[in-house]
């Protein structure tokens, strides 16, 4: 697919973050339905609470059993975001708002020629209650499997976001495309140009001086918007993320601040990229409570990380010494099997 873009595009184009999304894409994950190697540890580390989750939660199998890949998925299960500091709350209450009407016919639509869906998932789709139902188990999905990671991960999802917007405005659409995904090719025409989109969808679109929308993405493959209500959007993954929510890889290079401060408190340091509790270094790190703890202790004192409670818990970051110290290459962002998509459909 092509999408051509004027000059004018760069100033037009936006950026925006979706709880909502994350949640989705988290729960497709979850179930299989994409693939990303990289989050191995992640998936892992979740997996009771996922199938606590389709034991307690009829409503999360039904929504499964909605989600298609290649296909149309109702759109208003999946809202495009408006803007960097959507709340989880703000997005799934336009989700609530869906007139009956609306749900049913986009429901209809969806399920023609899919898979017929269980029968209590059929029975989920004819109640008359069944837009509070699907956002019940987006809700339910967002709790078990988003929210305990959420402060790390929207600092990751915001820092990639910052970084994109910079490189368009000041490099222009080459630099912001470069390492978005390989899946994406510039081409340029002077101030004009095209964005190729290895996906399903074929044909061209113009963008017209309305942008782009960039979306950043945790748990998604890349993903390519051309149809209403979403306007024309690219959900990418960010950088960092697989660093975040997994282990450090078991057979990495000792440097010179392993050597300096030991493996175990320079793993600690590095994962303070992004502000974090002890109990989130615990997770990311799998080590114990009391180690950690020790590292972190040691690590304050030596002016290398800073603390600052926050209600009942404590958050740690590293210092200006810190960064300094824990200064290494960018790190990549997961690698994906990618859902290739095009349209509306996920």
């Amino acid at each position: 697919m092509r999408i051509e873009v004027t000059s004018a595009d760069v100033a037009a184009s936006r950026f925006a973050i979706s709880p909502l999304g994350e949640a989705m894409s988290a729960l497709r994950l979850c179930a299989g339905q994409h693939r990303s190697a990289a989050l191995d540890p992640w998936l892992a580390r979740v997996r009771d609470r996922y199938l606590r989750l389709r034991r307690d939660s009829p409503a999360v199998g039904a929504l499964l059993a909605l989600l298609r890949r290649g296909g149309y998925n109702a759109d208003f299960v999946q809202p495009p975001p408006s803007g960097v500091r959507l709340s989880f709350a703000d997005e799934l209450a336009v989700i609530r708002a869906t007139p009956l009407e609306q749900a049913r016919e986009e429901l209809a639509r969806n399920l023609a020629g899919h898979r017929t869906p269980p029968e209590y998932a059929r029975r989920i789709f004819e109640a008359p209650d069944v837009v509070d139902r699907i956002a019940d188990a987006i809700e339910a999905a967002w709790t078990a499997l988003v929210a305990p990671d959420w402060t790390r991960l929207r600092a990751v999802l915001e820092r990639d976001l910052l970084h994109r917007a910079g490189q368009l405005g000041t490099y222009g659409w080459a630099a912001a495309l470069a390492d978005l995904d390989p899946r994406l090719r510039w081409i340029s025409d002077g101030a004009n140009g095209v964005i190729e989109v290895d996906c399903s969808g074929q044909g061209s679109r113009e963008l017209a001086g309305r942008g782009l929308l960039f979306v950043p993405t945790a748990f998604g493959p890349l993903i390519s918007y051309t149809e209403p209500p979403w306007p024309y959007a690219i959900v990418y993954p960010a950088r960092g993320v697989a660093d975040l929510l997994g282990p450090p890889p078991p057979g990495r290079t000792p440097d010179a601040v392993d050597r300096l401060v030991g493996a175990s408190r320079a793993a600690v340091l590095r994962a303070l990229a992004v502000p974090a509790t002890t109990s989130q270094l615990v997770a990311q790190l799998g080590s114990g409570l009391g180690s950690v703890g020790g590292h972190l202790a040691v690590l304050r004192d030596a002016g290398l990380v800073t603390r600052t409670r926050l209600g009942r818990s404590v958050r740690y970051e590293r210092t200006a010494l810190g960064d300094a110290l824990a200064a290494e290459a960018p790190p990549s962002g997961p690698e994906s099997t990618a859902e290739r998509s095009s349209g509306n459909t996920r």
